[in-house]
């Protein structure tokens, strides 16, 4: 590689990231008792995980914005992913809990209602990259698709005109998360913003 070639090269860490801010989340520490360690009694506290990657180089100051762009975008997102599958499982676990269909029906009616109410002003303010994004986390988060959550929980007919209309605005609603590939930087940038170094 020629010496111009490695002047060009854009390095990321913590001292140069410019998206890296407060965190979102803090390190946890919880006291889990006494252990003894050899032959001596001491205190065992649980710490959350630590992540540690190797620096980002990028080739060109282009690649580096998409970077920064992606980090920003999650961060911003990635809490909705985090309080919808919040949601969603406190749905889940209460729609478990009734024994009727029409209780079901019943129930899912005001949950659609009441998610309108919660999410629509926050989604709203979403760049159209950000939504895409949200779609792929809501997977990473819930272990199914947007529209395979739809499907379940309001029916084939409302999940399918869902997707048609994300469709036409260019996303759709199956996307998958990617952590292997297309979503790996993605992956990087929350597992550092859930260990709270991001």
């Amino acid at each position: 590689m020629s010496n111009s070639a490695i002047a060009q090269q854009i390095v990321v860490d913590e001292t140069t990231d410019p998206v890296a801010g407060a965190p979102i989340f803090q390190h946890a520490a919880g006291y889990a008792g006494m252990v003894v360690y050899d032959g001596e009694e001491i205190p065992w506290v649980v710490l959350s995980d630590v992540y540690i990657f190797n620096k980002l180089v990028f080739k060109n100051e282009r690649q580096a914005k998409k970077y920064y762009k992606i980090a920003a975008n999650i961060k911003k997102v990635y809490p909705i992913a985090v309080d919808i599958q919040k949601t969603i499982n406190a749905c889940v676990a209460h729609l478990d809990s009734l024994p009727t269909k029409a209780e079901k029906d019943e129930y899912m009616k005001q949950v659609e209602k009441d998610l309108r109410k919660q999410y629509t002003p926050r989604l709203k303010k979403l760049t159209f990259a950000q939504g895409k994004l949200l779609i792929k986390l809501i997977d990473r988060q819930c272990g199914q698709t947007s529209y395979q959550l739809i499907k379940t929980y309001m029916g084939k007919f409302k999940a399918g005109l869902s997707n048609a209309i994300a469709t036409l605005f260019g996303a759709s609603l199956k996307k998958q998360y990617d952590p292997e590939d297309d979503d790996r930087l993605t992956e990087r940038c929350i597992l550092l913003i859930e260990s709270g170094q991001m």
